[in-house]
């Protein structure tokens, strides 16, 4: 196969930054509220890829696997946090320690098997081969989790009398948080559903694409990315088959990790006495990540005053009600 990949340096990369930086502009000039967002998301892409493209770097030459374990483990930890704080609104108690194990428990045997058998690995823990893998199953997994955990907390917030009434009528808190758990993995995994159902046929998937610019054939790339996509979706046909009845053996990560996490979740919340602890449900965010918000709306705001010092918008004074005033005492 031809070579086709080209070196790319720093200037390239800046360039690719020239369309973040168009949008975040457009935001601030129309009002929308993300530059600050998307300027912080392209920072931390910078960053998180940097540092893990020097880690993966040692890793992959030392070919090492308590190497490959250590980094395993720092992907599950880092995917357990931003599960936690940056992709659910609301927390439960013990949230973190009971996330991470929902994630080690749903990505380690799937990511061994997968690439054991499914890829045919010997070992499965050739670095090139299981880190990719991991990390995909992981990302996939962070998704999930963040739809089904916010639409769970949301029920339990705002409409709680459901799960009361159940439990008022005798029903255990499995079978009073059922509905809502079932409604949740529907919903968290739809995108999973959606994502198969237009692979291949409209979008060129990522391993796939990746796979091909590093050289291989496209029908091992294709193969390849069946074997990925299987190992973390699949599953998601139970929840249609467990409507007719139809046992069927969970084993992708992504819906393994949201049925364990929401198992944490539902347990927290109803405890063993059957009572509903919505004590025990916050939206606070901890120190430091507010912390982290406050100096982005200190930033936000710098830029909009800049902003409107460029594009020449004055800066209306006073409130809204209080202008509404103003103008009604003028009118009258």
């Amino acid at each position: 196969m031809a070579e086709t990949s080209s070196y790319l340096t720093w200037t390239n990369v800046l360039i690719g930054l020239l369309f973040i930086i168009f949008d975040s502009v457009l935001s601030l000039f129309l009002g929308l509220g993300i530059s600050s967002s998307l300027l912080v998301a392209a920072l931390r892409c910078i960053v998180q890829l940097t540092i893990m493209s020097t880690i993966l770097g040692k890793v992959f030459a030392s070919n090492n696997v308590w190497g490959v374990f250590g980094i395993a483990v720092l992907l599950n930890l880092m995917a357990a946090s931003e599960a936690t704080y940056n992709k659910s609104k609301r927390r439960f108690t013990n949230m973190f320690p009971l996330i991470l194990a929902a994630m080690l428990c749903g990505t380690i045997p799937v990511s061994v098997l997968g690439t054991q058998y499914a890829m045919a690995q010997h070992p499965f823990w050739q670095p090139d081969q299981y880190i990719p893998i991991i990390g995909m199953i992981l990302g996939n997994a962070i998704s999930s989790l963040g739809i089904a955990l916010n639409t769970t907390h949301k029920e339990f917030s705002e409409n709680k009398d459901k799960v009361e009434t159940y439990l008022a009528l005798g029903a255990s808190r499995f079978e009073a948080c059922k509905p809502i758990a079932v409604s949740a993995l529907k919903l968290a995994l739809l995108p999973t559903v959606n994502q198969l159902s237009v692979i291949g046929l409209i979008s060129i998937p990522g391993m796939m694409t990746g796979a091909i610019v590093g050289g291989k054939s496209v029908e091992q790339a294709a193969r390849l990315q069946m074997i990925i996509m299987f190992s973390t979706a699949l599953p998601s046909k139970y929840l249609y088959m467990a409507e007719a009845n139809v046992a069927a053996v969970i084993s992708a990560s992504s819906a393994l990790c949201t049925l364990i996490a929401l198992f944490f979740s539902l347990s927290t919340l109803v405890d063993g006495c059957v009572r509903i602890r919505s004590d025990r449900l916050t939206s606070e965010a901890p120190l430091l990540y507010r912390w982290r918000n406050e100096a982005g709306a200190k930033v936000l705001k710098v830029a909009k005053r800049v902003g409107g010092a460029v594009t020449g918008k004055k800066r209306e004074s006073g409130t809204a009600e209080e202008r509404r005033g103003l103008l009604d005492g003028q009118q009258g």
